[in-house]
C-alpha cells in the first residue's frame, strides 16, 4: 500500500474529494492547513500572507491504484489548463502497516 497526500487550494478540494469518489476512491482523510511555497507566500501591497490556507487529502490506496488517483488529483486540482503557482503537491509514500482499529487486524 502506499499513502498519497495532495495538497490543494481549499477551492479544489470538494471537485478533487467528488471525482476521487467517483473514480472508487472514496476514503480519504481531509485536513486544512496553512503554509507557503517557493513563492514564499503572496504579497498585496504593503502586506505580505507568508501562510496560505490549503487543504491536505490523505489516501491510503494499493500499489496498483497509484496512477488512477495521481491521473484524478492532477486533473482536477489545476486551476487552469496549464495549472499555475500554488496549485499545490502530491508526495506518495509507502506504507509498513495498517491496522483496521476496531478490529485490531493488520491489512497488509
Amino acid at each position: 500500500m502506499i499513502m498519497i497526500k495532495a495538497i490543494v487550494r481549499p477551492d479544489k478540494k470538494e471537485v478533487v474529494l467528488n471525482e476521487l469518489s467517483q473514480a472508487g476512491f472514496h476514503a480519504a482523510t481531509v485536513i486544512d492547513v496553512v503554509g507557503r511555497g517557493k513563492q514564499k507566500g503572496i504579497t498585496f501591497g504593503d502586506v505580505l500572507y507568508d501562510e496560505i490556507p490549503k487543504s491536505l487529502i490523505m489516501l491510503a490506496v494499493n500499489d496498483g491504484d497509484k496512477e488512477n488517483v495521481l491521473e484524478v488529483i492532477l486533473q482536477h486540482a489545476k486551476t487552469s489548463e496549464s495549472g499555475a503557482f500554488g496549485d499545490g503537491k502530491i508526495i506518495v509514500s509507502p506504507i509498513d502497516e495498517v491496522y483496521t482499529v476496531s478490529s485490531g487486524v493488520a491489512e497488509l
